[in-house]
Protein backbone atom coordinates (compact mmCIF):
# COMPACT_ATOMS: atom_id res chain seq x y z
CA UNK A 1 0.00 0.00 0.00
CA UNK A 2 1.22 3.19 -0.71
CA UNK A 3 0.06 6.55 0.65
CA UNK A 4 -0.20 9.72 -1.52
CA UNK A 5 0.72 13.62 -0.49
CA UNK A 6 -2.72 14.29 -1.01
CA UNK A 7 -3.98 11.89 1.98
CA UNK A 8 -4.87 9.00 -0.50
CA UNK A 9 -4.14 5.53 -0.31
CA UNK A 10 -3.27 2.92 -3.08
CA UNK A 11 -3.86 -0.48 -3.07
CA UNK A 12 -2.37 -2.15 -6.15
CA UNK A 13 -0.55 -5.63 -7.29
CA UNK A 14 3.10 -4.10 -6.04
CA UNK A 15 6.52 -3.48 -8.22
CA UNK A 16 7.45 -7.23 -7.80
CA UNK A 17 4.04 -8.51 -10.05
CA UNK A 18 5.40 -6.25 -12.58
CA UNK A 19 9.03 -7.33 -12.53
CA UNK A 20 7.24 -10.85 -12.65
CA UNK A 21 5.49 -10.24 -15.57
CA UNK A 22 7.56 -7.84 -17.61
CA UNK A 23 10.62 -9.54 -17.04
CA UNK A 24 9.35 -13.38 -16.28
CA UNK A 25 7.21 -13.62 -18.86
CA UNK A 26 9.39 -12.67 -22.21
CA UNK A 27 12.33 -14.27 -20.27
CA UNK A 28 9.84 -17.67 -20.07
CA UNK A 29 8.83 -17.13 -23.45
CA UNK A 30 11.45 -17.17 -25.00
CA UNK A 31 13.50 -19.86 -23.31
CA UNK A 32 10.45 -21.94 -24.27
CA UNK A 33 10.47 -20.44 -27.83
CA UNK A 34 14.23 -21.85 -28.47
CA UNK A 35 13.75 -24.76 -26.37
CA UNK A 36 10.82 -26.04 -28.85
CA UNK A 37 13.03 -24.76 -32.17
CA UNK A 38 16.04 -27.08 -30.74
CA UNK A 39 13.86 -30.19 -29.71
CA UNK A 40 11.73 -29.69 -33.40
CA UNK A 41 13.46 -33.12 -34.64
CA UNK A 42 12.94 -35.42 -31.63
CA UNK A 43 9.13 -33.88 -30.87
CA UNK A 44 8.24 -34.06 -34.52
CA UNK A 45 8.84 -38.53 -34.28
CA UNK A 46 6.74 -38.52 -31.23
CA UNK A 47 3.43 -40.64 -33.00
CA UNK A 48 1.03 -38.59 -30.93
CA UNK A 49 2.30 -35.35 -31.38
CA UNK A 50 -0.28 -32.64 -33.12
CA UNK A 51 1.22 -30.38 -35.95
CA UNK A 52 4.06 -33.15 -36.97
CA UNK A 53 4.86 -31.25 -40.26
CA UNK A 54 5.22 -27.74 -38.46
CA UNK A 55 7.45 -29.47 -36.60
CA UNK A 56 9.49 -31.03 -39.12
CA UNK A 57 9.75 -27.61 -40.98
CA UNK A 58 11.37 -26.86 -38.06
CA UNK A 59 14.06 -29.37 -37.46
CA UNK A 60 15.09 -28.86 -41.31
CA UNK A 61 16.01 -24.89 -40.64
CA UNK A 62 19.37 -24.05 -39.90
CA UNK A 63 20.51 -23.32 -36.30
CA UNK A 64 21.24 -20.77 -34.36
CA UNK A 65 18.88 -18.48 -36.90
CA UNK A 66 15.97 -21.28 -36.27
CA UNK A 67 16.01 -20.60 -32.59
CA UNK A 68 17.22 -17.09 -32.24
CA UNK A 69 14.07 -16.46 -34.40
CA UNK A 70 11.58 -18.25 -32.02
CA UNK A 71 13.35 -17.34 -29.45
CA UNK A 72 12.27 -13.86 -30.56
CA UNK A 73 8.70 -14.76 -30.81
CA UNK A 74 8.52 -16.03 -27.38
CA UNK A 75 9.48 -13.27 -25.99
CA UNK A 76 6.83 -11.24 -27.91
CA UNK A 77 4.10 -13.63 -26.95
CA UNK A 78 5.59 -13.53 -23.37
CA UNK A 79 5.30 -9.24 -23.44
CA UNK A 80 1.55 -9.28 -25.70
CA UNK A 81 0.54 -11.81 -21.96
CA UNK A 82 2.53 -9.05 -19.57
CA UNK A 83 0.46 -6.15 -21.02
CA UNK A 84 -2.81 -8.09 -21.01
CA UNK A 85 -1.73 -9.11 -17.14
CA UNK A 86 -1.32 -5.33 -16.42
CA UNK A 87 -4.41 -4.53 -17.98
CA UNK A 88 -6.29 -7.33 -16.17
CA UNK A 89 -4.47 -5.40 -12.01
CA UNK A 90 -6.73 -4.04 -10.26
CA UNK A 91 -5.74 -0.97 -8.29
CA UNK A 92 -7.92 1.03 -5.40
CA UNK A 93 -7.71 4.46 -4.06
CA UNK A 94 -8.87 5.30 -1.10
CA UNK A 95 -9.50 8.98 0.65
CA UNK A 96 -11.79 10.22 3.30
CA UNK A 97 -14.61 10.64 1.07
CA UNK A 98 -13.86 8.09 -1.90
CA UNK A 99 -13.11 5.01 -3.20
CA UNK A 100 -12.25 4.19 -6.87
CA UNK A 101 -11.61 1.28 -8.23
CA UNK A 102 -9.39 0.64 -12.08
CA UNK A 103 -9.30 -2.38 -14.04
CA UNK A 104 -8.53 -2.24 -17.82
CA UNK A 105 -8.59 1.33 -18.31
CA UNK A 106 -11.97 1.69 -16.87
CA UNK A 107 -12.85 2.91 -12.82
CA UNK A 108 -15.95 2.40 -10.56
CA UNK A 109 -16.32 5.34 -7.74
CA UNK A 110 -18.66 5.23 -4.68
CA UNK A 111 -18.83 7.97 -2.47
CA UNK A 112 -18.16 7.35 1.53
CA UNK A 113 -21.38 8.45 2.53
CA UNK A 114 -22.94 5.66 0.28
CA UNK A 115 -21.28 2.90 1.68
CA UNK A 116 -22.14 1.28 4.91
CA UNK A 117 -19.98 -1.44 4.60
CA UNK A 118 -16.38 -2.68 3.00
CA UNK A 119 -15.76 -6.52 2.97
CA UNK A 120 -13.70 -9.25 1.08
CA UNK A 121 -16.10 -12.09 -0.19
CA UNK A 122 -13.98 -14.84 -1.17
CA UNK A 123 -11.91 -13.07 -3.88
CA UNK A 124 -14.47 -10.20 -4.25
CA UNK A 125 -14.27 -6.82 -3.18
CA UNK A 126 -17.45 -6.13 -1.88
CA UNK A 127 -18.71 -2.06 -0.95
CA UNK A 128 -22.46 -2.48 0.87
CA UNK A 129 -25.21 0.66 0.57
CA UNK A 130 -27.38 1.72 3.29
CA UNK A 131 -30.02 -0.76 2.27
CA UNK A 132 -27.60 -3.75 1.97
CA UNK A 133 -27.26 -3.76 -1.40
CA UNK A 134 -24.14 -4.12 -3.67
CA UNK A 135 -23.13 -0.86 -4.55
CA UNK A 136 -19.72 -2.55 -6.07
CA UNK A 137 -18.43 -5.87 -6.32
CA UNK A 138 -14.97 -6.23 -8.21
CA UNK A 139 -12.76 -9.45 -8.41
CA UNK A 140 -9.56 -8.87 -6.56
CA UNK A 141 -6.16 -10.28 -6.26
CA UNK A 142 -4.96 -7.68 -3.65
CA UNK A 143 -4.08 -8.77 -0.24
CA UNK A 144 -6.97 -8.13 2.45
CA UNK A 145 -4.65 -7.36 5.26
CA UNK A 146 -3.66 -4.08 3.19
CA UNK A 147 -7.34 -3.35 1.74
CA UNK A 148 -8.35 -3.56 5.55
CA UNK A 149 -5.29 -1.11 6.34
CA UNK A 150 -6.32 1.71 2.97
CA UNK A 151 -10.03 1.33 4.21
CA UNK A 152 -9.61 1.51 7.99
CA UNK A 153 -6.93 4.60 7.45
CA UNK A 154 -9.62 6.79 6.13
CA UNK A 155 -12.67 5.66 8.41
CA UNK A 156 -14.18 3.08 5.92
CA UNK A 157 -16.11 0.47 8.25
CA UNK A 158 -14.47 -2.74 7.35
CA UNK A 159 -16.09 -6.20 7.93
CA UNK A 160 -14.31 -9.54 8.12
CA UNK A 161 -17.45 -11.24 6.57
CA UNK A 162 -20.38 -10.77 5.11
CA UNK A 163 -23.03 -9.70 7.93
CA UNK A 164 -25.64 -11.27 5.60
CA UNK A 165 -23.85 -14.55 4.90
CA UNK A 166 -26.69 -16.40 6.69
CA UNK A 167 -29.68 -14.69 4.89
CA UNK A 168 -28.56 -15.61 1.18
CA UNK A 169 -30.39 -19.12 0.03
CA UNK A 170 -29.88 -21.47 -2.49
CA UNK A 171 -31.63 -20.21 -6.04
CA UNK A 172 -33.99 -23.03 -7.98
CA UNK A 173 -35.98 -21.79 -10.96
CA UNK A 174 -39.58 -20.63 -10.11
CA UNK A 175 -38.37 -20.34 -6.05
CA UNK A 176 -41.43 -18.22 -4.52
CA UNK A 177 -40.54 -15.42 -2.38
CA UNK A 178 -38.49 -13.11 -5.25
CA UNK A 179 -39.38 -9.61 -6.43
CA UNK A 180 -41.23 -10.11 -10.12
CA UNK A 181 -38.77 -10.35 -12.77
CA UNK A 182 -35.93 -12.00 -11.10
CA UNK A 183 -36.49 -15.32 -11.52
CA UNK A 184 -36.14 -14.57 -15.49
CA UNK A 185 -32.76 -12.64 -14.48
CA UNK A 186 -31.46 -15.74 -12.18
CA UNK A 187 -32.43 -17.73 -15.14
CA UNK A 188 -30.73 -15.56 -17.96
CA UNK A 189 -27.50 -14.92 -15.55
CA UNK A 190 -27.29 -18.85 -15.14
CA UNK A 191 -27.08 -19.49 -18.31
CA UNK A 192 -24.60 -16.71 -18.50
CA UNK A 193 -22.25 -18.00 -16.59
CA UNK A 194 -22.92 -21.46 -17.57
CA UNK A 195 -21.34 -20.16 -21.07
CA UNK A 196 -18.51 -18.00 -19.41
CA UNK A 197 -20.55 -14.65 -20.38
CA UNK A 198 -18.75 -12.60 -17.64
CA UNK A 199 -19.70 -9.30 -19.27
CA UNK A 200 -23.06 -10.28 -19.35
CA UNK A 201 -23.21 -12.07 -15.80
CA UNK A 202 -22.00 -8.88 -14.59
CA UNK A 203 -24.80 -6.90 -16.17
CA UNK A 204 -27.36 -9.26 -14.76
CA UNK A 205 -26.14 -8.99 -11.65
CA UNK A 206 -26.63 -5.32 -11.49
CA UNK A 207 -30.21 -5.64 -13.17
CA UNK A 208 -31.28 -8.06 -10.09
CA UNK A 209 -29.61 -5.47 -7.61
CA UNK A 210 -32.03 -2.79 -9.15
CA UNK A 211 -34.63 -5.19 -8.34
CA UNK A 212 -33.24 -5.26 -4.48
CA UNK A 213 -31.94 -8.89 -5.06
CA UNK A 214 -27.81 -9.75 -3.86
CA UNK A 215 -26.69 -12.48 -5.98
CA UNK A 216 -23.30 -14.40 -5.19
CA UNK A 217 -21.85 -17.26 -6.66
CA UNK A 218 -20.48 -20.50 -4.79
CA UNK A 219 -19.89 -24.21 -6.64
CA UNK A 220 -21.08 -22.99 -10.08
CA UNK A 221 -24.67 -22.38 -7.90
CA UNK A 222 -26.13 -18.93 -7.35
CA UNK A 223 -27.54 -18.08 -4.14
CA UNK A 224 -29.45 -15.02 -3.47
CA UNK A 225 -30.71 -12.42 -0.67
CA UNK A 226 -33.18 -9.52 -0.62
CA UNK A 227 -32.38 -6.29 0.28
CA UNK A 228 -34.25 -3.10 2.03
CA UNK A 229 -35.51 -1.80 -1.66
CA UNK A 230 -36.71 -5.05 -2.57
CA UNK A 231 -40.40 -5.33 -3.22
CA UNK A 232 -41.37 -8.94 -2.40
CA UNK A 233 -44.82 -10.37 -2.78
CA UNK A 234 -47.07 -10.64 -0.06
CA UNK A 235 -48.13 -13.48 2.49
CA UNK A 236 -50.50 -16.28 0.46
CA UNK A 237 -49.54 -13.71 -2.65
CA UNK A 238 -47.20 -15.69 -4.98
CA UNK A 239 -45.39 -13.01 -7.40
CA UNK A 240 -46.52 -13.05 -10.56
CA UNK A 241 -45.77 -15.61 -13.50
CA UNK A 242 -43.03 -14.79 -16.07
CA UNK A 243 -43.21 -16.26 -19.77
CA UNK A 244 -40.65 -18.69 -20.64
CA UNK A 245 -37.68 -17.26 -21.87
CA UNK A 246 -35.88 -18.63 -25.01
CA UNK A 247 -33.26 -20.68 -23.94
CA UNK A 248 -30.94 -20.27 -27.20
Amino acid sequence: MTMSGDSRSRVGGGAGELVLMWVGFPALGAGAGWLLAAAAGWIADLPWVPWKGLFEAVSRLPQPQVGIGAAAIGAVAGLLLAGAGTAERLTVTVDRERTTLRRDGKHQEALRHQVRVVLVDGSDLVLLDGDDGELLRERSELNRDRLRTAFRAHGWPWAEEDPHRAAYRLWVPELPGLPAGADALLRARERAVEGNRRDDARELRRELGRLGVVVRDEEHRQYWRSTGRAVLPTAGQPAPTEPERDRR
